[in-house]
């Protein structure tokens, strides 16, 4: 019974080395078919790389968007405008009042005073609104702004506009919030832009992503298509189709680790170097870069994972055919 026992660990030991110096020898294979054709793999690299860059910018381009938008969200003026003679601790239970609605996010609120001083801030370099503002008599209402979860939806904040007891003795009665009446529309114009630039760049990444997949696909089974006769003759011999398969598996997971590295870099070099000019036209990169630095190595790893992905994927349907020959 132990002879039986022997022979058979003895057996799955075999196969298992043997399992072994099959997949050395495949990787070996495929290591030097990425070296032995230098243009080839030139060619091949430099298209899976551009391949992941496209992906790494499209991806990137897309977070920006959102942070852009979601910035100018926040900007969309949501004020509540109240009687200049509300006293703060009045002022402060109006705002504990609004914070406590679901789908307000944040409210601050600016003094008449304040107010007063930032128009001034904003119109400094306008010697007659300057001129006009300290001789007018009128004095500038308090304002509550108000962050929401949904630009779109305002319907819970007019409700309290319109219900709150607390509110009614001090709302101003000559300045409706910035929400309501012909307002209203603007800012629900601006809501369904935001939302229609979010798909909008949802679809823009999967077209970009499939475009750049098929691209590497035809630029792998041109590289194999060349060594068909390779394929034909191990055939003869009786290699397995995994086998077959295995060297070219292995080359297109190094065209993948290699143009992962170049795209990650010069993705991240892209960004860098372009902030300071899209900061200037408004548009919040600083996120990204932040979340890509930060994040770096899962990245990169994420980055790895892809074009490895990419090229198994690329080599397996490319192989096919010429292995049902």
């Amino acid at each position: 019974m132990s002879k039986k026992i022997d022979a058979k660990t003895f057996a799955q030991q075999k196969r298992r080395r043997r399992q072994w110096l099959t997949f050395v020898r495949m990787c070996r294979y495929g290591v030097n078919n990425f070296s032995r054709n230098a243009w080839l793999t030139v060619a091949a690299t430099a298209v899976m790389t551009i391949t992941l860059l496209i992906i790494f910018m499209t991806l990137s381009a897309r977070n920006v968007l959102v942070d852009s938008l979601s910035d100018l969200s926040k900007k969309v003026d949501m004020s509540i405008y109240v009687k200049n003679d509300t006293k703060p601790e009045d002022a402060a239970k109006i705002k504990a009042e609004i914070e406590k609605l679901p789908s307000v996010t944040g409210v601050t609120y600016v003094t008449p005073e304040e107010a007063r001083a930032d128009y001034a801030e904003k119109n400094k370099g306008d010697s007659e609104v300057l001129d006009a503002l300290n001789e007018a008599s009128n004095e500038f209402w308090g304002i509550l702004r108000v962050s929401i979860v949904d630009i779109n939806d305002t319907s819970e904040l007019s409700k309290y506009v319109d219900t709150s007891t607390l509110l009614e003795k001090h709302i101003d009665p000559n300045k409706e919030p910035s929400f309501a009446g012909d307002r209203r529309t603007a800012i629900q114009n601006i809501g369904r832009g935001v939302g229609f630039a979010e798909k909008l760049g949802l679809v823009a990444s999967i077209i970009f992503i499939v475009i750049s997949s098929l691209i590497v696909f035809n630029t792998i089974r041109m590289a194999i298509f060349n060594r068909k006769e390779e394929i034909q003759m191990m055939k003869l011999i009786g290699a397995d189709k995994s086998f077959i398969r295995g060297p070219f598996i292995v080359e297109a997971v190094v065209y993948g680790f290699i143009a992962a590295l170049l795209a990650t870099g010069l993705g991240v070099l892209i960004l860098v170097s372009s902030q300071e000019k899209l900061l200037e036209y408004g548009i919040s990169v600083r996120p990204t870069i932040e979340i890509v630095t930060l994040y770096s190595p899962f990245v990169l790893l994420a980055m790895i994972l892809a074009g490895g992905l990419i090229g198994v994927i690329s080599s397996l349907l490319a192989t096919r055919k010429y292995l049902k020959i």
